[in-house]
């Protein structure tokens, strides 16, 4: 149901339209000339505004102005029994969703109002979605620990300097949430963050992947590509997994942060890239270099600056503030009210081992929610039957 204001002198067609929308359910309200119907659309939220032109005193597109003026979002429908191209044109160019002639049309009335408010909905839940992904990629890091201050710390001096970081830690850790807020934090914000995770991608595709390829450069090469570091032009390549790239890609890899040039498969020109590489690994380097599966150049070329992300099992004075942080974060996205958490559940969660870190731990807590009633109580019987963990 929506919530409509017609403006028009005409009682006649005050009646007609509103017997027309209150039957197709929505609510109307309707005032008898510009100045009134600008002072109820000042007073109350309408989702659609139906406005005559040709009124006396103060005509529809001075209405439409003002509305415009004071930001009201409701869609605007300009009606008129004089209407011509120009005058539509001139209202649609003013703001005004839509323009419709007299004597007026049903099918063309619900038409226009279905598509207003369909197109009302599609943005506001565009809203919703972009708010959630800019929460998501706004996320910061949560804890309090020791281990979780130095590495806010470690963050606020180095992200405003281009050196590169090595972030080591498990799976799960939060690898990438580090990388972000160096990013985040940094002089290139306003650039690209592109991630790349090297463990997901084939040997034989990783080069192609990170440099870009020209056409023909392979079977299916059927035009130019352009490959991570020169998407990241300005901003910031975060290269996950980094120990699990093949040891040709390593050797580009190495080229690229030498010379801060690539050249694209297939292609023979030097491409200049301006870019701040940040990896991240959860495997011992050090030992894959003694092994030979990992480049000892490339290692001092990419740990200018070694952060060490704990394990969540090392940090599990930060579990409330995390369960806490994930109750929040994953009712607002379904628009629901976060359940509470009992004193002994919430211990039995801060003291199970968590081998899957912060990322088992999120699990965990959006299988709570699912099977706690609505507004309910997270209780020691819920996480004894559905938070399948096992206790330290």
């Amino acid at each position: 149901m929506s919530q409509i204001l017609i403006i028009d002198d005409e009682p006649a067609i005050r009646s007609s339209l509103r017997e027309i929308l209150e039957y197709e359910g929505h609510q109307v309200f309707d005032e008898p000339d510009g100045a009134a119907g600008v002072r109820a659309a000042s007073r109350k939220k309408f989702d659609v505004i139906f406005c005559d032109i040709k009124m006396p005193r103060m005509d529809g597109m001075d209405v439409l102005d003002l509305l415009m003026e004071k930001g009201i979002t409701a869609r605007v429908i300009m009606i008129s029994g004089h209407g011509s191209v120009a005058t539509a044109v001139e209202a649609l160019k003013k703001g005004a969703f839509d323009f419709v002639e007299k004597p007026l049309d049903l099918n063309r009335i619900l038409s226009t109002l279905r598509h207003a408010t369909t197109v009302q909905e599609l943005e506001k839940e565009t809203k919703r979605l972009s708010a959630v992904l800019h929460h998501e990629r706004q996320s910061p890091i949560i804890g309090e620990s020791d281990a979780i201050r130095r590495i806010k710390d470690m963050i606020a001096t180095v992200a405003p300097t281009d050196a590169r970081v090595l972030i080591t830690g498990s799976n799960g850790a939060g690898k990438e949430l580090v990388a972000r807020s160096i990013h985040d934090q940094s002089t290139r914000s306003d650039g690209p963050f592109v991630e790349v995770n090297c463990a997901a991608i084939p040997s034989e595709l990783i080069e192609s992947e990170l440099f870009g390829h020209e056409k023909g450069a392979f079977t299916s090469a059927v035009k130019s590509r352009k490959g991570k570091f020169e998407l990241a032009h300005g901003g910031t390549l975060f290269l996950d997994e980094i120990g699990d790239m093949s040891p040709d890609a390593q050797a580009k890899v190495l080229r690229a942060l030498q010379e801060s040039r690539i050249q694209r498969v297939g292609g023979d020109q030097d491409i200049s890239v301006d870019v701040r590489v940040v990896a991240a690994t959860n495997k011992d380097l050090k030992k894959a270099m003694s092994e030979g599966h990992f480049r000892m150049d490339l290692f001092h070329r990419l740990a200018v600056i070694p952060i060490s992300v704990p394990s969540l099992n090392e940090r599990r004075e930060d579990i409330p503030l995390l369960v806490d942080h994930f109750l929040k974060s994953i009712c607002q996205k379904s628009g629901s009210m976060p359940p509470t958490i009992h004193a002994k559940a919430l211990a039995k969660l801060t003291n199970a081992d968590w081998t899957g870190n912060i990322r088992e731990l999120r699990n965990v807590v959006e299988r709570l929610i699912i099977f706690t009633p609505a507004s309910g109580c997270i209780t020691e019987a819920i996480i004894d039957e559905f938070a399948g963990i096992e206790a330290t």
